[in-house]
């Protein structure tokens, strides 16, 4: 009897948990498909999202269900079904809501009724924004992201449509990846586990969920950098201020009365939504948005931005969103780019329990296995269906990517990649630059070493002391076993007027790999003959100091000759911690102007001497001098990624301290210290700030020699990179000092459109308004202070400054500087 009984248990139990599927499609009484559809299980918080066809399809355990459908403007819908071990199909056609207009008595000076529902839901925003103090739930994301036309040239380049993946009419697929991630929350953390996650063609996707709060007053559309001063939620405080409100209509939904408001802004260009949020009487909560940002609203980058998000309750008293669909398009320089982001939620726990040390400095990390998932496993979790391009773009690169890397272990794979080579042409010798790469087998892949050498105009420059020189850099990288790098730098360079050839080699050794952030070691050795500016931070660059040495007659560029030796270590500490320490022997040679030569006479103007004239009163004879330097640098607060093999620190709200020391030896006898501490801080609608102070002196300074003085950053041509390291109108030499103590203070704040949006022109232009101050400190007769303002964002890339300096020992001076500085601008700045 036994024997019989559990066989026929084990059937049982096999048939009442055999999964089934329940697949179809998602449209209007009209047959046309509603995108992203929201389809669940009555009750629950699980479900899917239709894809951008109408389509869905549900993997459920076998048993009776009541399904759910809904869309924005639509009424629910609602199919009971029995799963079975068969495939079914349940479609939907929804019907339009009834909107149902309020008999509403507008008396004279009156105000449509959204105008009392909105203030309502001011008042709830704190509440329900603060109401789940923990949760989890899993987040399905899928980012697709399209070409609907290429150009054939860009800056005159050729662009290649198959490198891209376009297909002939130069349109296709150009992003695509999916991943299942877990959200951890308790108030203020989260902590993201990335379960799984791909991207065509191999490789970890796109893991972050986009997760937008309208019940946060500032509002962040997916990065900072589409709006560095977010945006205004039409439900923020002061709202009332930034947008009217038309109430279109109200419709029920599960015995909820729920109001359609049209969110319109009140002017153009000030960071805010317009479209339509839905808000569900009494209880004033947020029902569903479908929310647009535009260029003429501090829109960034893109054209247009819409957020449509869904709600649910996850009980009684919780609502959570479902599902949330991000459309961006974009056209620029002839690309015409269209994308989508799909967040599906799933899964809420309003009762988590989180072990002791859960929340710690680690965001976002990977399971060892995220990218190693097989199909089965994508078909089973994902709850929006790829569309039927999406299917072959997986398919195909996903083939591509396997035969290439497969291909990579073989003979022919290694005879193309040493046959791809073109030879080097005359215009890559004088303007682009060369190299040639070596390819060969090590194990079961293949390496390979490379030579680089950059153009000949790169390394040309003229100054008073060499005239015309030209320098050459060849490098050759090795790759060595196990991830370690080694290469071989050389500069050499020749002055066609003092005749002068300096030339020096070095080694730097990367141990560890590149990808271990956390345990990479960089030594560099070096030596040779060299010319350097006295200032090591080189103030001024060769093609600034050109323009002015040959067309103004104004030789600010300063330099010494030295054979020296190197030895170079730095190391990145899994905490963030950066140490470097450094020793060099120099033997250092004066030198004199060699040449006068200008293209425009001037006879007004003459040239000044190698030796700074601001320090005149200083010798510099040739010496010999040792230094040791150790320089760490520590971000507190640090926050990771951390990714299977390494962890990539993401930043932190504190600022980063560096602590600097310098031992002299030899013909030098100093202690010289600094200690800086830096931020960029964003207070979003009111702007970002950027600081750097910094102290220091020298506790020693028996026998310091100008080229180990403390050197203030100075600049005197019209352009400028070192905004925040830097003194834009100060001389380059003349407040130079062996003090036993310094202080220097740079700050700037970027309105980033705070002013600049309610004048005429620049709020179409979004030139934005910078200001602020820069400033140090030696003593009473050895001080500067300037202040600046002016406008960014020019062109997303330029910066024009005006600026008044204060000077202790010159005369007031205003002058004009033009930079880098934006949007896209400040990738071009230095520190």
């Amino acid at each position: 009897m036994t024997k019989l009984l559990l066989p026929a248990l084990f059937v049982l139990f096999a048939i009442e948990t055999h999964a089934g599927i329940i697949h179809g499609t998602v449209t209007n009484q009209k047959g046309e498909v509603l995108p992203f559809a929201t389809v669940m299980i009555k009750g629950t918080t699980n479900g899917t999202t239709a894809n951008a066809n109408g389509s869905y399809q549900l993997d459920l355990p076998a048993g009776q269900y009541t399904i759910l459908c809904q869309y924005m403007g639509y009424k629910k819908q609602e199919k009971a079904i029995q799963v079975t071990a068969a495939a079914q199909q349940l479609s939907f056609a929804l019907e339009p809501v009834s909107m149902q207009i309020r008999e509403v008595v507008v008396k004279s000076g009156g105000e449509d009724p959204a105008y009392a529902i909105i203030r309502q839901a001011i008042k709830k925003r704190s509440f329900y924004q603060n109401q789940v103090k923990a949760y989890t739930c899993d987040a399905y994301i899928k980012m697709l992201a399209k070409l609907r036309n290429a150009p054939k040239k860009v800056l005159g380049q050729k662009v290649d449509a198959e490198d891209l993946g376009l297909d002939s009419t130069r349109k296709g697929i150009v992003g695509l990846s999916e991943s299942y991630t877990r959200l951890n929350y308790r108030q203020p953390d989260m902590k993201l586990d990335v379960l799984s996650s791909r991207q065509s063609g191999g490789g970890l996707g796109f893991s972050f969920p986009t997760t937008i709060s309208f019940y946060d007053n500032n509002v962040e559309a997916i990065t900072s950098q589409l709006g560095p001063r977010g945006f205004i939620s039409p439900i923020a405080e002061t709202a009332m201020l930034n947008y009217k409100y038309r109430l279109e209509g109200t419709f029920m939904d599960d015995g909820k009365l729920v109001n359609k408001i049209k969110v319109i802004p009140r002017r153009k260009y000030e960071p805010v939504f317009s479209g339509y949020i839905y808000i569900t009487e009494d209880d004033w909560r947020i029902h569903s948005t479908d929310l647009m940002l535009t260029r003429e609203y501090q829109l960034e980058l893109l054209d247009t931005l819409i957020i449509r998000q869904t709600h649910v309750p996850v009980n009684n008293e919780v609502w959570r969103t479902k599902d949330q669909v991000v459309y961006v398009a974009m056209k620029m320089l002839g690309f015409d780019v269209t994308a989508n982001n799909v967040n599906v939620y799933s899964n809420y726990d309003l009762k988590p329990v989180f072990p002791k040390g859960f929340f710690n400095k680690v965001v976002m990390k990977y399971e060892k296995d995220a990218a190693e998932r097989d199909l089965k496993y994508w078909d089973s979790i994902r709850p929006v269906p790829l569309e039927a391009d999406e299917q072959k773009d997986f398919r195909v690169k996903d083939s591509v990517a396997r035969v290439r890397r497969d291909s990579s272990r073989s003979r022919y794979h290694l005879d193309s990649l040493r046959k791809k080579p073109q030879p080097v042409k005359l215009d890559d010798v004088l303007l682009n630059g060369f190299g040639h790469t070596w390819y060969f087998k090590r194990d079961s892949s293949i390496a390979s070493h490379s030579f680089h050498n950059q153009s000949l105009l790169k390394g040309l420059s003229y100054n008073t002391v060499e005239g015309v020189s030209l320098a050459i850099t060849p490098s050759v990288n090795f790759s060595l076993p196990n991830k370690r790098y080694l290469q071989w730098h050389n500069y050499i360079r020749y002055g066609f007027s003092n005749t002068h050839l300096n030339a020096s080699t070095g080694l730097t050794f990367s141990g560890g790999g590149r990808d271990d952030f956390g345990s990479r070691n960089v030594w560099t050795i070096a030596g040779g003959k060299r010319i350097s500016q006295f200032n090591k931070e080189n103030p001024i660059g060769p093609i600034a100091n050109s323009l002015y040495t040959l067309l103004g007659k104004q030789n600010y560029m300063k330099l010494y000759e030295n054979w020296f030796g190197s030895l170079n270590f730095n190391r990145n500490f899994q905490n963030a911690m950066k140490l470097n320490v450094n020793v060099t022997y120099e033997d250092r040679i004066p030198l004199e102007n060699s040449t006068d030569y200008v293209l425009f006479k001037n006879a007004s103007r003459a040239f000044t001497h190698n030796h700074p004239q601001e320090l005149a009163h200083l010798p510099f004879e040739k010496e010999q001098v040792l230094t040791l330097t150790g320089a760490l640098s520590y971000q507190p607060g640090q926050k990771f990624i951390e990714y299977p093999k390494y962890k990539v620190p993401i930043g932190s709200k504190y600022p980063t301290f560096t602590l600097m020391y310098t031992k002299g030896f030899m013909d030098g006898d100093f202690d010289k210290w600094k200690l800086s501490v830096h931020d960029d801080m964003n207070f979003k609608l009111f702007g970002a700030l950027s600081y750097k102070f910094t102290t220091g002196g020298f506790l020693n300074n028996k026998k310091v020699s100008i080229p180990d003085l403390q050197h203030f950053n100075g600049n005197q041509t019209f352009y400028n990179t070192k905004y925040v390291n830097s003194f834009q109108l100060a001389p380059y030499y003349q407040y130079s000092t062996s003090a036993n103590l310094y202080a220097t203070a740079n700050v700037e704040h970027h309105f980033n459109g705070l002013i600049t949006n309610k004048i005429p022109l620049f709020n179409r232009l979004k030139w934005n308004l910078v200001a602020g101050s820069n400033a140090f400190y030696v003593n009473r007769n050895n001080n500067y202070v300037e202040v600046f303002a002016g406008l960014e964002n020019i062109f997303k890339v330029l910066r024009v400054d005006v600026v008044a300096g204060y000077q202790s020992q010159l005369p007031t001076r205003v002058g004009v500087r033009v930079g880098f500085g934006g949007i896209l601008g400040k990738a071009f700045q230095f520190e």
